[in-house]
């Protein structure tokens, strides 16, 4: 059973960083794809950042500039660093995996931005 786990949100000033971190278990195999997605109430859920198992990142243009994804050294892990944080990001953020065919999500993790 695939599960993905994440770390690292809370509840930070306008301005400030945070990074978020997700890590798969249950698999032998390398992830394809990972990302973030994020939904902020009463909005659909969206992309903010994805990065395939080559390196190639795609960004949210509201994001671009201010964070960062990557893949982590552990086989599986993902990260979102995220910088210049504004109110506008505040969400739940979530992980997402692809392998093969099948995708996964995690839990969500809260991430809250003070003006």
């Amino acid at each position: 059973q695939v599960q993905l786990v994440e770390s690292g949100g809370g509840f930070v000033q306008a301005g400030g960083s945070l990074r978020l971190s997700c890590a798969a278990s249950g698999t032998i195999f390398s992830m394809n794809d990972m990302g973030w997605y994020r939904q902020a109430p009463g909005k659909q859920r969206e992309l903010v950042a994805s990065i395939t198992s080559g390196g190639s990142t795609t960004y949210t243009d509201s994001v671009k500039g201010r964070f960062t994804i990557s893949r982590g050294n552990a086989k599986n892990t993902v990260n979102l660093q995220m910088n210049s944080l504004k109110p506008e990001d505040t969400a739940v953020y979530y992980c997402n995996a692809n392998l093969a065919s099948l995708t996964y999500w995690g839990q969500g993790t809260q991430v809250t931005v003070s003006s």
